[in-house]
């Protein structure tokens, strides 16, 4: 591939909310090339007669369709119960992958690097495309080395069935590594009276809270707290997708530069 040569790209959820505004996104970029999109009730169809644009590209049921295709990168959009699958099989055809599924743990994502690192593929996995939570997210990572006490809520609309969201599941994991040794002062579950659960679940031992009710679209929120002082950084997503698509077109371009799992657009953003 040289510069001049287009990206190829296999999109998968390319009907979905998300994916269908940043396969518009592909196909406004002259640097990057639509190859195959996924989706399984639009299998059959190209992608243009499917999101009614200019798109000659298939509409497939199986990332092994998709990849046959030959994409340099496997963009997975869909939902958790194929993600991990469908980005095994990317690497396993060649590609790099850039994951904006939620719900991987991180057991998934010690398989998909093993892999990746294997293939000598790279794979940038995304909680979140929106600048805003990427900021939200480097902020955070700065600020728990200074204010180690720290508790994160997640909030969702009432039919997100992925608890907690990608975003926040990807920032408990960044939190608890810069944390690194540091102690929290808040009381251990053992010593507490009355259901743990409202203390929210412990990830890389940060408590998670997550809020599903009707008016939330999408938000994430890290509350540190020190004596006498406080500190929120908090995102709110509107109910358009577009806000995503700057960030993942970006992560599409910046990926092969990758070996392995890389968590966080922002481990891309400069350079």
């Amino acid at each position: 591939m040289t510069d001049t040569t287009p990206i190829r790209v296999a999109l998968s959820g390319v009907t979905g909310w998300a994916g269908s505004a940043l396969a518009r996104g592909i196909l406004a970029a002259p640097d990057l090339r639509l190859v195959a999109g996924i989706a399984r009730q639009a299998a059959g169809r190209s992608v243009g007669d499917a999101l009614g644009v200019d798109c000659a590209a298939p509409v497939v049921a199986t990332a092994a369709e998709a990849v046959a295709r030959r994409p340099d990168v496997f963009f997975e959009f869909s939902k958790p119960d194929v993600a991990l699958d469908n980005v095994l099989a990317a690497i396993g055809a060649g590609a790099h992958a850039v994951v904006g599924t939620s719900g991987l743990s991180n057991e998934d994502y010690a398989r998909v690097d093993a892999a990746a690192r294997a293939a000598g593929r790279g794979v940038l996995a995304c909680g979140n495309f929106a600048i805003t939570a990427v900021l939200l997210q480097k902020f955070a990572e700065m600020a728990v080395k200074w204010l180690p006490d720290v508790e994160l809520i997640d909030y969702a609309y009432e039919g997100k069935v992925d608890v907690p969201s990608g975003t926040v599941r990807e920032l408990s994991v960044r939190l608890g590594a810069a944390r690194g040794d540091a102690l929290a002062s808040a009381l251990p579950t053992s010593k507490l009276r009355g259901p743990v659960e409202t203390r929210g679940a412990s990830m890389s031992g940060i408590p998670v809270h997550s809020v599903r009710l009707p008016g939330y679209v999408l938000g994430a929120e890290a509350v540190f707290g020190a004596p006498d002082q406080r500190l929120h950084l908090r995102h709110e997503a509107g109910a358009g997708a577009e806000i995503y698509v700057q960030g993942a077109l970006l992560a599409i371009r910046r990926v092969s530069r990758l070996t392995g799992v890389v968590r966080g657009l922002d481990r891309v953003m400069e350079g």
